[in-house]
């Protein structure tokens, strides 16, 4: 019984009739409650603070992370050189950068879900369409731009779709050209940055397909191919003849390949003509023995002689990237007199460039017109905004009063490449300008197909005058390319820029070149130095490697990507890393 009563004793405390009759102790339970409420709330409160500070540090944590692994990727790409403007890199730039990035995350996650393995994505379809034979043109295209902004598990996937499913082996007729540029420049790129031979191999197997387009009497190349057959051909709108650009835009890629595999037949001539010669190389010899005293060819070659035709001389479509590459083949071979032939073209083109120089009224924008017989047309194609970085990037190899000029030349042609921008209700500029007398430009063709040109001139004027007005001029474009072209899948070009009318086409070279261009443009001038690499008409950086003689001995190169000399003695033919 005392047990039970003990018990029922206990539980009277929790019984509310029992506090009723005693107020003192119902207040201290009604303070001990709300004390206790208080504390638990509070601790609470600052757990879920702690919570929310915690994450903020591990996301800053994670973004200090990539900071580092860009810079790091930053170093490994750039060779550890350092430029004048690289003592700090500016937060604002850092800030710029990362936007550009997510752009290439933002197009290339699209890419990944709706069009892998195909040429390119139709954003707005949500689809892949094979533009070029379905030869994974846009995934080709990335794998540097992946690299570069440190995107290792993007590039890893692209990677292993290149060496399990690519295959070239495809009854296509394929612009010699375009797979040139793109897919054999875009996976030398991918080797020279990380080195795996997968890329050097793959990009042996389609070299080997181009190849018969050389078979010509006079080596100048047709431009289409059957990639399984080798048959070659030319358009049949060029009348049967070569296109100059088509043509003269192969030098960068198959030297290259020469370099790295050892094997001269990449650069080397067919076995039908002379032997010394080389075979994309000849090109430019054969069309250096006729070379116009004012350096500017027709668009249109004879590949039977040789020789141009009378047709448009433009520094636009189909003229453009020929005296590009006669720049940048000198700059390839870093500038040394086996080479000096191509920087003597670039300079005697250049004088003809100049004479086709104009201003307009009433602003007095500097523009390049195009020529035909002894007929002017006030028209610049926004393809000949690639020239002001061009000339800029040439002015270096000039004395101290040409280089001036050409300079001045660039930073002018540079400002009418912005204003083809900004002169539209998009701010995008349209495929090209026609100038009149008191009305300055207007566009001609209004479509914009997110072309790089514009972007490339303000990287390599910002890179060689260190003027950071470059870099708030692309930051406008690159805004207007973010209000106007991105979409949930992707991003597509305008069919109007007045209008804002919008395509279904997401170009490669916008992920190859016009991303990472913006990107290179708010990096530090170590990533990817003018001094190491030079980019090709795709914006695929390829590493300088010195030549000193026409005949070259190909070895190779090491597991560092430097050139081997397999030569012994005093042989000719050597590739010496600089």
């Amino acid at each position: 019984m005392a047990r039970t009563r003990s018990a029922s004793n206990r539980w009277r405390y929790i019984n509310p009739a029992y506090y009723l009759k005693r107020p003192k102790r119902l207040a201290l339970l009604f303070i001990l409650f709300v004390s206790a409420s208080l504390f638990f709330w509070d601790r609470h409160t600052l757990v879920a603070e702690h919570e929310e500070e915690v994450s903020k540090l591990n996301e800053e944590l994670i973004r200090l992370q990539n900071m580092l692994e860009e810079l790091n990727i930053n170093k490994g790409v750039s060779g550890g050189k350092m430029g004048k403007k690289d003592v700090i890199d500016d937060p604002i730039n850092i800030q710029r950068r990362e936007k550009v990035k997510d752009a290439m995350i933002h197009a290339w996650s699209s890419y990944e879900k709706y069009a892998w393995g195909n040429d390119e994505l139709q954003p707005q379809t949500k689809n892949g369409v094979d533009s070029f034979g379905g030869l994974g043109a846009t995934l080709i295209d990335s794998l540097d731009t992946l690299y570069i902004m440190g995107l290792h598990e993007q590039f890893q996937r692209a990677r292993e779709w290149v060496a399990s499913s690519l295959d070239f082996n495809k009854n296509y007729e394929a612009s010699v050209f375009e797979t040139t540029i793109r897919v054999v420049g875009g996976l030398l790129s991918a080797y020279d940055l990380s080195g795996d031979k997968v890329f050097l191999e793959k990009a042996k197997d389609i070299a080997d397909r181009l190849l018969p387009a050389w078979d010509t009497p006079s080596g100048i190349p047709r431009n289409i191919i059957n990639l399984a057959h080798g048959n070659a051909h030319n358009p049949s709108w060029t009348g049967g003849e070569s296109i100059l650009a088509d043509s003269g835009t192969e030098q960068l890629e198959f030297i290259a390949l020469s370099q790295r595999t050892g094997d001269p037949k990449y650069q080397q001539k067919g076995p039908e003509i002379d032997t010394s010669m080389f075979q994309v190389e000849n090109v430019i010899l054969q069309l250096n023995k006729t070379f116009p005293a004012d350096g500017l060819l027709g668009i249109y070659l004879d590949p039977n002689r040789g020789t141009t035709s009378y047709s448009t001389i433009t520094f636009g479509a189909m003229g453009d990237s020929f005296y590009e590459y006669l720049l940048k083949a000198w700059i390839q071979g870093n500038k040394t007199a086996a080479v000096k032939h191509y920087r003597e073209m670039w300079e005697t083109s250049m004088k003809g460039l100049q004479s086709l120089v104009r201003k307009s009224t009433p602003s007095s924008f500097t523009y390049i017109c195009e020529k035909t017989g002894d007929a002017i047309k006030d028209k610049m194609d926004e393809l000949a905004c690639f020239a002001p970085g061009m000339i800029a990037l040439g002015a270096s190899g000039s004395g101290p009063d040409d280089s001036q000029k050409f300079l001045s030349l660039a930073e002018e042609l540079a400002w009418t490449c912005y204003n083809f921008y900004q002169s539209t209700p998009t701010k995008l500029a349209g495929e090209n300008y026609f100038f009149h007398p008191g009305q300055d430009m207007s566009v001609g063709t209004s479509w914009n197909i997110l072309r790089p040109e514009t972007v490339e001139s303000l990287f390599y004027l910002w890179r060689l005058t260190g003027n950071q007005t470059y870099q708030e001029w692309g930051w406008n474009i690159f805004e207007a390319f973010e209000k106007n072209s991105r979409v949930e899948a992707g991003y597509v070009g305008l069919k109007d820029v007045n209008s804002g009318v919008k395509d279904n086409m997401m170009q490669s070279f916008f992920l190859a070149e016009t991303l990472k261009y913006f990107y290179l443009l708010y990096s530090p001038s170590s990533v990817i130095s003018l001094d190491e690499w030079v980019f090709n008409t795709e914006a695929h950086p390829l590493k300088i490697v010195t030549r000193h003689d026409q005949v070259q001995n190909y070895g190779g190169l090491d597991k560092q990507n430097k050139p081997v000399d397999r030569s012994r003695g005093r042989k000719e033919g050597r590739f010496v890393d600089h």
